[in-house]
């Protein structure tokens, strides 16, 4: 495979040119202390604080294609303090206390990131710019304010609001009314990241066997394919850092749905067309619709810009077919040049896009069965760039068996509820996008908040 055509992130750095040659695969039946399935960034980042821990560790990542091949350098690249529940959700489930403590612990993962890439060496774009999210019509504006309203309540992550004026006099949003700015956001180049953590392990003393294809797990044994024959590796601790990929397994299957998220980028652009959007180097943006959109300039001048709408595959297949789509292409292209007139015509250079993992009750989660030797940690819901971070230390910890704030969090130990057998997976999934879209054209239409989207909500994490 040409790992270049997994998208701009990986088409952009230097491994490009050689053609990511990939790692051996493994070569022998093997015992280690910890082995982690998946070599992306829940993986990397759980070898990297173990190893910090205990630098004495055998850690095996077992990785099918390349590091980085899934979620982690496919993403928009934000480093952010997102988590799929909101504070008031989080509150209303665990408790105040416990939702100010997952907030802020999301919070400081994001200055946690930036720390690392610096101490290893990590050139990945990384600036800490926040987020600008606009309000387009009257029920985002509603959606804005309720936005600032809870970040005043809980008082972890500070968002301003800015009305219309100041808006449209910063940024090129025509139809802009009001825009919030979170700062808890890095922009990052996650190919450069993911690659990056990927050496740095490594030199710390872990091995990455890459196209080695994990077949399953039972009881801390491990069974692998690897240039054809099938071996084992014993450890004392499984890891499952597959995220989307997970459902293709038998120890995940239903417990995660990959949905697809898709994006493109532009070529590079001028400081002219620049100064007309607005947005400034290290800040990402997206606006409060239900059909969710996300971007981010680029360190060379693009505009990197992604979001739903891509159909779920009955079964939860995954094929790099799917990893394109002239609809959503369009889609993007057509949503980009009406949120920025500034861009409209300009050229495409890349599309690309992959699946995310969905659990449930879209609440992401971590955890270990010490008894099973199986540790686990996704459900990101496309909020993992910084999240997996959070994740791999937390992980650290409870492997350790160390009792911290980390693994007092309230996510520590959740476990989502299967999604339904298919075909209603398939019908339910697919209803839920067709909804949201369909919610946005409500709103614009009535300017009132959408009946579709309310009804919908138990499915879409509402």
């Amino acid at each position: 495979m040409d790992y270049r055509s997994v998208g701009f992130w990986f088409d952009s750095i230097a491994e490009a040119e050689d053609g990511f040659r990939p790692r051996p695969a493994l070569a022998e039946d093997t015992t280690v202390d910890v082995a982690i399935v998946g070599a992306g960034l829940t993986g990397l980042w759980t070898a990297y604080y173990l190893q910090e821990a205990d630098p004495s560790l055998r850690i095996l990542l077992l990785e099918r294609d390349v590091a980085g091949f899934g979620a982690s350098g496919r993403n928009g690249g934000w480093c952010s303090a997102l988590f799929p529940w909101s504070a008031s959700a989080l509150a209303a489930r665990y408790g105040r206390d416990a939702a100010v403590a997952q907030r802020q612990a999301m919070v400081d993962t994001v200055g946690e990131v930036g720390r690392v890439v610096e101490a290893e060496g990590v050139d990945c774009d990384y600036v800490r710019g926040g987020t600008v999210t606009f309000a387009r019509n009257r029920v985002q504006l509603a959606a804005a304010r309720a936005e600032f309203a809870e970040s005043e309540e809980f008082g972890v992550d500070r968002v301003t609001l800015a009305g219309t004026e100041s808006v449209r006099a910063r940024y090129g949003v025509p139809d802009a009314v009001a825009a919030t700015i979170t700062p808890a956001c890095a922009r990052v180049h996650p190919g450069k990241l993911v690659r990056g953590m990927a050496r740095a392990v490594e030199r710390r003393g872990a091995v990455i066997t890459e196209q080695t294809e994990v077949i399953g797990w039972t009881d801390g044994v491990v069974r692998v394919r690897a240039a054809g024959v099938e071996r084992t590796v014993t450890a004392g601790t499984v890891v499952n850092a597959t995220e989307g990929y997970g459902s293709q397994l038998a120890q995940v299957g239903r417990r995660i749905l990959p949905l697809y998220s898709l994006m493109i980028a532009t070529e590079p652009l001028s400081d002219a067309v620049w100064e007309r959007i607005g947005i400034e180097h290290g800040q990402t943006f997206a606006d409060f619709r239900h059909l969710i959109v996300y971007g981010q300039r680029t360190a060379d001048n693009r505009i990197a810009f992604g979001g739903r709408g891509a159909r779920y595959h009955l079964g939860s297949a995954i094929h790099p077919s799917y990893d394109r789509s002239p609809r959503v292409r369009d889609h993007l292209v057509r949503t980009l040049g009406e949120l920025f007139p500034a861009v409209a015509g300009v050229r495409i250079t890349h599309h690309w896009g992959g699946p995310l993992g969905v659990p449930r009750d879209w609440h992401a989660a971590v955890g270990l069965d010490r008894d099973a030797r199986e540790a686990w940690a996704g459900g990101y819901v496309g909020d993992g760039l910084s999240t997996t971070n959070l994740a791999g230390r937390t992980l650290a910890d409870l492997i350790a068996g160390r009792r911290t704030e980390l693994t007092a969090l309230p996510w520590v130990g959740h476990r989502s509820p299967r999604w339904e057998p298919e075909p209603l997976r398939f019908l339910g999934a697919n209803a839920g996008l067709v909804a949201m879209e369909g919610a946005d054209l409500e709103e614009r239409a009535t300017g009132r908040p959408s009946l579709v989207a309310r009804a919908m909500a138990p499915l879409t994490g509402h």
